[in-house]
């Protein structure tokens, strides 16, 4: 369905509701609390009726039979049943307005039309050769790829997850610049593996054993929380509320921080280092944006040591920043490798490096790198429709145009409400960070972050979670989104911020 007619249509019918095949009303998610709740956009798509697993007997199984880690969202979690485009439906049939989409993962919609058509098609012709067989879609899909990439970014590695990417081009930026130390930002995410743990600088990711030894944090130029930043600072529509003597085209907070990544450099690391990790926008951190330029000069710095420089567009790439294709693009920079994953198959387990022929041949001469499952003709298919649909409808422009709406739509939030800290990003990759108030900065407490998000959850809507202390919101829609379901995000935000201050007061 093209983009401009379901906004079209949306916008006429905002207020009408869905047919339920379960008999409940889709806008009813749960009962009525403080506030009426604001009515949902429609949805011409009704779910098939849920028979499946009892959901007393899923949560039994998930306790017996699946990880102990706590990683479900809300005291009851969802079951979810099917999704269809920016829409998702539990097993009680109610209807949710996806705005978290599976962590930044389904890029141009949940089950879209032509994605699901052309992995249908490929499953009945070859599901899996693995790459000791040539087979056209994995040739065609790394022509696709490779033309949305700069020169020399051109020789392409298929993997299967952004922490296989990362794990991967860790190895080629130490088989190529022959050193150890790698530099990642605090706050950075960069993979669960063992390897990847080093670079990645969460909380609760970090273990008392030893893993991803090599790898050195520094300070992340967080323009909100870090000890510098003001007015200027962000590449976004929104600033900081926090005031500085700055000029617009000169950032004394980015030299500040240019200073600290110097100091990381000359007592931390070797004199000559393999590489530097980069999320262009911060995700699992809470969409933390550094100072404008700050990427450039880093990046410099990071080669004068014989570094290589590492772009993980794992979140931010695929259009979602709206201005540009990559997120690399925004800082004015041109990394050495690129690591990408996520919306690369809108869902569908693969992912990439790119790098230059130089780096590739330096890795070939010393591992003979393998991937059983990188590049099957299944995730190469998908990996085709995906890039064409983001072109065919336009999505990175209406990553861009609905991603500044509804930034300054959020922006008026934290003018009304002092609990909202910082409404910042670009694109449709969006954070929103709860504070105490807005003087002292302190995070808002879980337990009360908590209870907007199942307030939230309970008006239709889900959004993320991320930041040191989860407190700050992650709004990362499929890229598919209309400003009149905008409207109604924000609406349902605006009306959980209301119920959590009233019950503050009683």
């Amino acid at each position: 369905m093209a983009l401009a007619w379901r906004r079209l249509r949306t916008s006429l019918r905002t207020l009408q509701m869905c047919p339920s095949s379960l008999g409940a009303s889709w806008i009813s998610v749960s009962r009525l609390t403080l506030h009426t709740k604001p009515s949902m956009p429609s949805c011409d798509f009704s779910p098939e009726k849920y028979q499946s697993l009892p959901y007393s007997r899923a949560l039994e199984i998930h306790k017996q039979h699946l990880s102990p880690v706590e990683t479900a969202f809300f005291q009851k979690p969802l079951m979810l049943h099917q999704g269809h485009m920016e829409w998702l439906f539990d097993s009680e049939g109610n209807r949710y307005l996806d705005f978290f989409s599976g962590i930044v993962t389904v890029s141009v919609g949940h089950c879209h039309p032509k994605v699901t058509a052309v992995a249908q098609k490929q499953m009945d012709r070859l599901w899996h050769t693995s790459s000791v067989f040539f087979h056209p879609p994995m040739h065609e899909y790394a022509e696709k790829l490779s033309a949305l990439l700069p020169e020399p970014l051109k020789v392409i590695f298929l993997v299967n997850s952004g922490s296989e990417a990362n794990d991967l081009a860790m190895v080629m930026a130490r088989a190529y610049s022959n050193h150890t130390d790698i530099i990642s930002f605090r706050g950075a995410y960069h993979g669960c593996s063992p390897y990847t743990l080093g670079l990645t600088n969460v909380g609760l990711y970090k273990m008392d054993l030893p893993c991803g030894t090599g790898c050195q944090p520094t300070m992340c130029p967080d323009v909100f929380r870090g000890p510098w930043g003001g007015s200027y600072c962000r590449d976004s529509p929104v600033q900081t509320v926090r005031k500085c003597s700055c000029a617009p085209d000169c950032c004394q907070a980015k030299e500040q921080y240019i200073e600290q990544f110097k100091e990381t450099l000359n007592t931390s690391v070797a004199k000559s280092i393999a590489g530097f990790f980069a999320e262009p926008i911060q995700g699992v951190n809470g969409v933390v944006q550094y100072p404008k330029k700050f990427l450039k000069e880093a990046f410099a710095l990071v080669r004068e040591r014989g570094g290589v420089c590492i772009a993980d567009e794992v979140q931010t790439g695929f259009g979602r920043l709206g201005s540009h294709f990559w997120g690399f693009q925004t800082h004015d920079v041109l990394p050495d490798i690129v690591t990408m994953a996520k919306g690369i198959g809108n869902g569908f387990p693969m992912a990439a490096v790119v790098t230059t022929p130089e780096i590739a041949k330096s890795l070939a001469k010393c591992l003979h790198h393998f991937s059983t499952f990188g590049g099957s003709p299944l995730a190469c298919v998908v990996g085709s429709a995906v890039l064409e649909v983001i072109k065919e409808e336009d999505l990175q422009k209406n990553s861009q145009e609905v991603g500044t709406y509804m930034l300054l739509k959020f922006a008026e939030l934290r003018n009304e409400f002092d609990i909202v800290g910082d409404v910042r990003g670009k694109g449709l990759m969006i954070g929103i960070e709860m504070v105490q108030d807005k003087m002292s900065r302190h995070p808002l407490p879980k337990t009360e972050v908590n209870q907007i998000h199942e307030d939230c959850k309970d008006m239709g809507l889900l959004v993320g979670r991320g930041g040191s202390f989860s407190q700050t919101f992650r709004i990362t829609p499929p890229m598919c989104i209309t400003k009149p379901e905008v409207d109604f995000a924000f609406e349902v935000f605006r009306s959980a911020l209301i119920q959590h201050l009233e019950r503050r007061t009683k």
